[in-house]
């Protein structure tokens, strides 16, 4: 993961435009949201990024940890959320540190794919010591082993298309192509998880897993597992 982390704390250029960020993030926090049950809940964002709409899911929860590898990132998390007294800023090592059963609601968007094999397992055997026992993981946009990078191509363009900024979508193609993003993803590559191997992956952590009717975020390509750690009767 730490190639990864690396990309992400640099200037890079995954996202087309601003609009594309905006609304990126917007989506996001607007989809955790329907995850919140209670407006006491203590929500961990795991891995996070830029979060720019984090305020949005702050606003429906008691407390929201952003918990994210990048220190660069990290920084501007800290400053850009600073006044706001429902946010706090960790680490993964923090979250690894964290109390037993303390938190309600895990969300993992868009990680697995960054991770090993034995990363993500590890990760989960940590949600699942964290969790509540009424509490519950979100483990969203899951690459699928026969969908390919054509398929993110068609939901970046439709996404364009959709919301204004098909021009720049197109541009931003061009641009990954030639960019560090797309010789990492050629080097490392990305883990793809089918949905009986995710379902396993969730039963070895400790969970009862469920796939979600839609993703997290405009790739429907991609799949949202709920995971919740089993009733004790």
């Amino acid at each position: 993961m730490d190639d990864w982390i690396d990309y992400y704390d640099s200037t890079h250029t995954i996202y087309v435009s601003k609009l594309h960020r905006d609304l990126h993030f917007q989506i996001i926090a607007r989809d955790i949201i329907g995850y919140i049950t209670s407006p006491e809940a203590t929500v961990l964002d795991y891995a996070c990024g830029e979060a720019l709409s984090a305020g949005q899911v702050a606003a429906a929860c008691g407390q929201l940890i952003l918990a994210e590898p990048a220190p660069g990132v990290r920084g501007r998390l800290i400053a850009r959320f600073a006044p706001n007294t429902r946010i706090r800023v960790r680490s993964l090592d923090d979250v690894r540190k964290m109390q037993h059963q303390s938190i309600d609601l895990v969300v993992m968007n868009s990680v697995a794919q960054y991770m090993t094999a034995e990363e993500l397992d590890a990760a989960l055997l940590n949600v699942r010591r964290i969790l509540k026992p009424s509490g519950k993981l979100v483990l969203g946009d899951i690459l699928q082993p026969h969908v390919g990078m054509g398929r993110d191509v068609t939901a970046l363009l439709s996404f364009g298309l959709r919301h204004g900024f098909l021009k720049d979508a197109l541009i931003g193609l061009v641009s990954t192509a030639l960019s560090d993003y797309r010789h990492l993803r050629s080097r490392i590559g990305l883990k793809r998880y089918s949905e009986d191997e995710i379902t396993a992956k969730l039963k070895a952590a400790g969970f009862a897993s469920q796939r979600a009717n839609t993703n997290i975020g405009h790739n429907r390509w991609r799949m949202t597992f709920i995971a919740r750690p089993p009733l004790v009767r």
